[in-house]
């Protein structure tokens, strides 16, 4: 089904840059309440995009690279149509790695003490950083495959 932001991309792919530019503005307002000490609800919003994350990566970006891109990403690398792809899945699973983990940490006692940090605000301001260029070079990706702008 073709897309709705006038480019050949799918209804899929449209709205899922949609929906990921609207989890990113919920991760930047999650860290507004966290600066405003609000970490309940930080908590929530947090939590709520990290889950909600995972119905457009097993509905539209796992399919779409294991379908289009890991075939050929050994040989063909060097074209910026597979490397954004490779560097949105590298970032994209740390982010979402980190934030399970960050999840895990704060909210039970799973892991071991040896797994566990204390040193919050640096590694929340490191998924932060993760999952805003993960979201930038999966902006990239639609960019370089789906407009003229960027179409070798």
């Amino acid at each position: 089904m073709k897309g709705f932001l006038g480019t050949p991309a799918s209804f899929g792919a449209d709205l899922n840059l949609i929906v990921q530019v609207v989890m990113g503005l919920a991760l930047i307002a999650g860290a507004l309440l966290a600066r405003a000490k609000r970490y309940a609800a930080h908590g929530v919003c947090m939590t709520t995009v990290l889950f909600l994350n995972l119905v457009p990566i097993g509905v539209v970006m796992w399919p779409s690279f294991e379908q289009l891109v890991l075939p050929r990403l050994a040989t063909h690398l060097q074209k910026r149509y597979y490397m954004v792809a490779a560097i949105h899945g590298v970032l994209g699973a740390a982010a979402e790695l980190l934030g399970l983990l960050i999840l895990l940490v704060a909210g039970t006692n799973i892991l071991p003490e040896t797994w566990r940090f204390s040193r919050w605000k640096l590694w929340m301001r490191v998924e932060l950083a993760l999952w805003m260029s993960a979201l930038l070079s999966g902006i990239g990706i639609y960019v370089v495959w789906y407009t003229a702008l960027w179409r070798q």
